[in-house]
Formats: C-alpha cells, sequence, structure tokens
C-alpha cells in the first residue's frame, strides 16, 4: 500500500476529513500567509488564481491586500473546500471567485492569469513536469507565480512528529520523499528544476522559518488528537488497534508537551517560497 497522497485523494474524501478540522487548520497555518503574500506583487490590479485553495484563506488574505481592481480566483479538486470557501466569501463580503476544477487536466480557463499563488497545493500532482507546463499556459507573457512548499520533514517535526510517533508503535512503510506529498519538495532544486523545463524563467528560493499554533492554538493532549485525525498518517492509524492507537497518542502528547507557549502548542516550521515569471 503507498503512502503517496496524491491530487485526487483529496477530491476522493481528504478533501472532506480537511473541511470537518477547517477552522482548526487555517489558524494553524495562518502564519505562512503573511511572507507568502510578501512575495507577491498586489500593488498593482490583476487577475490572480490562487492554486488549491483549500477553504479559500489565502485567497480571501490575498482579495483584502491587493491593489483595487483586481480579481482573485481560487481553485481546488475537493468539493467539500469550494463549498466551504464560497461560504466564507459570502461571510466575508469578497469578491473572490472559487471554482471545483483538478487544474492538471481541466480545460483552460477563457481568461489568462497575471499571477498564480499556491499555498502547499503543488506537491501531490500525480504528474508534476505536465501539471507545471499546464500552469505555464495560465499566465499571461510577463507573468509570475509564487509557491509555497513544506521544507524537510525533519525541520517539520509539528507535522511529521505524527507519523514517527505512530511509527514507533506499528510497521510503517520507510517515506519516499519523492512521491506525492507534504514533502515532495523540501529540497526544492527537483522543483526548479521542473518549473525550469515548464518554461518558468527568473526561479528564487526563500526560506521562511517560523513556528505554527498545532490545531490553531490547543494544549498537548488535543493537539495530539488533532494530529492524529486530521494528517494523512490517520489513514494508516486506522489500521492499529486500540492498545497502538493510545500509546501513539500518549507519544505525541509527550512531544508536544516540550513545545508550550502559555498553554498551547506551537513548533517550528521550515517552508520555500519559490517564485519565477513566465
Amino acid at each position: 500500500m503507498s503512502d503517496a497522497l496524491q491530487s485526487q485523494d483529496w477530491a476522493n474524501g481528504r478533501g472532506g476529513k480537511w473541511q470537518s478540522q477547517l477552522s482548526a487548520i487555517e489558524a494553524m497555518l495562518k502564519p505562512v500567509d503573511t511572507p507568502l503574500l510578501a512575495a507577491m506583487d498586489l500593488s498593482r490590479p490583476g487577475r490572480i488564481a490562487d492554486i488549491g485553495c483549500g477553504g479559500g484563506g489565502t485567497s480571501l488574505a490575498i482579495a483584502a491586500r491587493a491593489a483595487a481592481g483586481s480579481q482573485v480566483y481560487g481553485f481546488d479538486i475537493a468539493p467539500e473546500l469550494v463549498a466551504s470557501a464560497r461560504e466564507r466569501a459570502v461571510g466575508a463580503d469578497a469578491p473572490v471567485i472559487f471554482e471545483q476544477s483538478d487544474v492538471t487536466v481541466a480545460d483552460l480557463p477563457s481568461l489568462r492569469f497575471d499571477q498564480l499563488v499556491s499555498r502547499f497545493g503543488i506537491m501531490f500532482f500525480a504528474e508534476p513536469a505536465a501539471a507545471f507546463a499546464r500552469l505555464a499556459d495560465w499566465l499571461t507573457p510577463g507573468g509570475s507565480f509564487t509557491f509555497a512548499v513544506w521544507g524537510p520533514a525533519d525541520d517539520n517535526l509539528w507535522m511529521d512528529g505524527a507519523r514517527r510517533e505512530v511509527a514507533a508503535v506499528m510497521n510503517l512503510p520507510e517515506p519516499d520523499w519523492r512521491a506525492p506529498g507534504p514533502f515532495r519538495y523540501g529540497d526544492p532544486d527537483p522543483l526548479l528544476a521542473l518549473l525550469a523545463a515548464a518554461g518558468f524563467s527568473g526561479l528564487h528560493v526563500e526560506e521562511w522559518r517560523g513556528r505554527l499554533p498545532v490545531g490553531g492554538g490547543l494544549a498537548p493532549e488535543p493537539a495530539a488528537d488533532f494530529a492524529l485525525s486530521s494528517f494523512a498518517i490517520s489513514e494508516r492509524l486506522a489500521e492499529a488497534d486500540e492498545a497502538q492507537r493510545q500509546t501513539a497518542r500518549e507519544r505525541l502528547t509527550e512531544r508536544f508537551r516540550a513545545h508550550v507557549s502559555n498553554g498551547e502548542v506551537w513548533m517550528d516550521a521550515r517552508v520555500h517560497l519559490v517564485s519565477g515569471r513566465r
């Protein structure tokens, strides 16, 4: 059984699991929006496409910061997440258009975009070379992109720590970091090669290191419950017996207790901000 998590998995159930924890996940990932938006050029009006927009948090943040006259679009493969994003846009009275779409195979939109952006949405393509070539066609000549991808697992133990604690109590295959999944571009060089082959230029990688509030600001025990139910490892943990699940929970709780600030679990994260132009 492969642990690779591909784009289609988000349309076939994973999106619903993410949607059920959407508020906590968005609160946890919100610190990444600050450097991501800072890496974009939002000073001039334009059309901006958010690839793998999830529940729309980043799309709405971009719309709030973008120059007057800009139009923001969010694309995601998971119908549950697109529905949530549309509801949030109505509640925020934000002019963001959300569409359910697998950008790797869907017909090209009738318009082209001045910027592409993605917060952790590009690591799951089954055929990344074809996907990035297709995304290059979405951009106007001279258009730019900014993609956030996770750094190495060792520098993101807020997430990979859950896998390690589960691996301590049940047999798990060694992870293939080159396969579709959150840490696929922990080493950004393969991503840069794919982007160059797709026709992008002016490629640049900037590092962001900061701390994330696990589950949006939870104490160690509920943070462990959140991680073990929300992260991809939950599918594997479901195969364990009750004793194994309880031991994994106890081990992860202890890991999180070493990272408490004001009663909340905050852990270090490392992100690559990859940018360039068509």
